[in-house]
């Protein structure tokens, strides 16, 4: 009995789950992939592949730690990564990444919130017509996120201690205290003291279905979350210089590899969050997506404001008018879907267009 079990732990390894993303590491860490298109394409191709990986992983934790709890690793486990590539290239690129973590996170927010949350509403409406969530869940999170946005994106393009889109250093320090009060009220409300409005009634319930997830199978999909995460976020960077030659070659912007590379290092979260919806489990949807946005910023953020204030690196934080303007369109839509508890198709398809408006008017500004 114990040889079967040997066996069974052995031949976990060897799913493609677990095999995809350590082949994906060797790849990159061999070199081949710098100026070889056909190993490009291969590491194209494991890319997609350590998505899905990331999300079986995700969905392996998520139901052994239950709910919002496996929603809010996913979400950080994104994020930390995120922060650390932003905070090593900033580091070492001086002033031409000056604006670099505010272009990637202000491109997440937008496809978390029109994307994500649209397709969510779109799938699911079209499924069950109409789906309920929690009101107070959705206010908590919109209540945060908005106060977040305006703390890291707008205020800097407004205020007056430095010339341009900058923070000074005193308001850089009251940007990063600001912002971790708000993540930290967000997260305790969310786990602890109104953890009721993050749950369905369904999640609550006992599971009976026989599935149990053992504690080294836990220990082993939180690895290879990590794992998958990381190089996902890793070639994705890796591919960004052929991308952007792509992208020059046919005379569009620059700033459009920073939409495509948040597009795939959210893709986990996205695919989550629209299986989610197709399961009529709505609140996870919501609580992924909306979660991820103020991850995206109240974290990032500050941590790279006070990573240039450490450091001495230039920090671009504030959007221009017509950035600010379709995040606010953006975040007003959200509100205005998700205000009475109830959605339906029609509000996503409205936060599709609001997606495509904000690429197209990337691509002619």
């Amino acid at each position: 009995m114990s040889k079967v079990k040997g066996l069974n732990r052995v031949r976990k390894f060897y799913e493609w789950t677990t095999s995809i993303p350590v082949l994906a590491f060797i790849l990159y860490f061999s070199g081949y992939i710098d100026d070889n298109m056909l190993f490009q394409t291969i590491a194209g191709i494991l890319l997609v592949f350590c998505v899905m990986s990331a999300v079986h992983h995700s969905e392996i934790v998520a139901h052994r730690v239950g709910e919002p709890f496996g929603t809010i690793i996913l979400a950080v486990s994104i994020t930390i990564i995120e922060v650390a590539i932003i905070v090593s290239l900033m580091i070492t690129g001086g002033e031409q990444y000056a604006s670099f973590a505010r272009d990637t996170v202000y491109s997440a927010v937008m496809l978390l919130l029109n994307g994500v949350v649209g397709f969510s509403l779109f799938i699911g409406g079209r499924k069950f017509r109409t789906q309920t969530f929690s009101v107070h869940s959705v206010k908590i999170a919109l209540v945060s996120l908005i106060s977040i946005v305006a703390f890291t994106m707008i205020l800097p393009t407004f205020t007056k201690g430095e010339p341009g889109p900058y923070y000074t250093e005193a308001q850089i320090l009251f940007e990063f205290i600001a912002c971790l009060a708000i993540y930290t009220a967000f997260i305790s409300a969310q786990t602890l003291r109104h953890r009721e409005y993050f749950i369905t009634g369904s999640q609550d319930a006992p599971d009976h279905s026989g599935h149990t997830i053992s504690n080294t199978s836990l220990v082993i999909s939180i690895l290879f979350l990590l794992i998958s995460l990381t190089i996902v976020v890793l070639l994705a960077k890796s591919l960004s210089i052929p991308l952007e030659r792509v992208i020059v070659n046919y005379g569009l912007p620059k700033s459009l590899v920073g939409i495509i590379i948040a597009g795939v290092i959210l893709l986990p979260e996205g695919i989550a969050a629209v299986s989610a919806a197709r399961k009529n489990k709505l609140q996870t949807s919501l609580n992924l997506a909306l979660g991820s946005a103020i991850a995206s910023i109240g974290l990032t953020i500050p941590i790279v404001s006070l990573a240039s204030y450490i450091y001495d690196f230039p920090l671009i934080l504030g959007l221009d008018i017509l950035s600010i303007i379709l995040l606010v369109i953006s975040i007003f839509t959200v509100m205005l879907s998700l205000i009475g508890g109830r959605s339906n198709a029609v509000y996503g398809v409205v936060l599709l267009v609001n997606l495509v408006a904000y690429i197209f008017l990337t691509i002619n500004p």
